[in-house]
């Protein structure tokens, strides 16, 4: 492995295996990108970690929206990570809110503890609070591996300078990796500036349809996406460079 992590999320195993071939380092699986992502399929999940030798970390994620889950929702979520650890993944990726959109650090903990010997990745949720350096103390006491940050703008080159300060403030405690937007165009800027070791990135490319005749009204079922192989090779190749000067 190279000095910089390249994460890439991934909504298929077509996709996975251009993060393979990109040179990424570790996949966020997901479903249904149109919502933001959801807990992709038992079937998924085990084609990709039968086949596929970067480190697997499913999303965990019930449903779209908010990240406030209801009891029952909460407890699919526990049962999904049973999956993902029997499987055998190497890690998780999810977020919880409280009523009063802080994070829920009690349920944090519990996904943690039974997530061993996966870790934790907690995603998002973490651009939704006022306190972003609290949450880092908070999320470090809940044992989490890293956290995932726009640093709370809608695309991570937007906020680098706060990023910046996210890694400074994490120290060794919990990797701060800057997701959203990351693009061949901007990962240099992002690096230097940040000097994060860790990106999350998609490289989305929209798949054109092998079937021949649909009908022209049923557009509802959108469209599948891939992992663009070269653009994640250049965004890996970059951020090397960067992080080497």
């Amino acid at each position: 492995m190279g000095i910089v992590t390249l994460e890439v999320c991934s909504f298929s195993f077509d996709g996975c295996l251009s993060a393979e071939l990109g040179g990424g380092n570790r996949i966020e699986l997901c479903a249904n990108s149109m919502e933001g992502g959801t807990t992709p399929s038992y079937g998924l999940i085990k084609k990709v970690r039968e086949e596929i030798s970067l480190k697997l970390y499913p999303l965990i994620r019930p449903r779209g929206g908010d990240f406030y889950y209801s009891d029952d929702e909460f407890e699919i979520m526990l049962d999904d990570i049973r999956l993902c650890r029997n499987i055998g993944c190497d890690g998780i990726a999810t977020g919880i809110q409280r009523a009063d959109g802080d994070i829920d650090f009690d349920r944090m903990k519990r996904i943690v503890d039974l997530a061993y010997p996966m870790r934790v990745t907690c995603i998002r949720v973490f651009d939704l609070i006022h306190d972003m350096f609290g949450a880092l103390d908070g999320l470090v006491d809940a044992g989490c591996e890293r956290v995932l940050t726009s640093g709370q703008a809608q695309k991570a080159y937007e906020a680098a300078e706060t990023i910046a300060q996210l890694v400074k403030y994490a120290g060794d405690r919990i990797v701060i990796m800057p997701g959203s937007g990351i693009r061949p165009d901007n990962i240099e800027m992002l690096v230097k500036t940040t000097h994060a070791s860790e990106y999350h990135a998609s490289a989305r490319t929209f798949i054109p349809s092998a079937v021949s005749e649909n009908h022209p009204l049923l557009k509802e079922f959108g469209q599948a996406i891939d992992c663009d192989a070269v653009q994640l090779k250049m965004i890996k190749e970059l951020a090397e460079a960067a992080f080497s000067v």
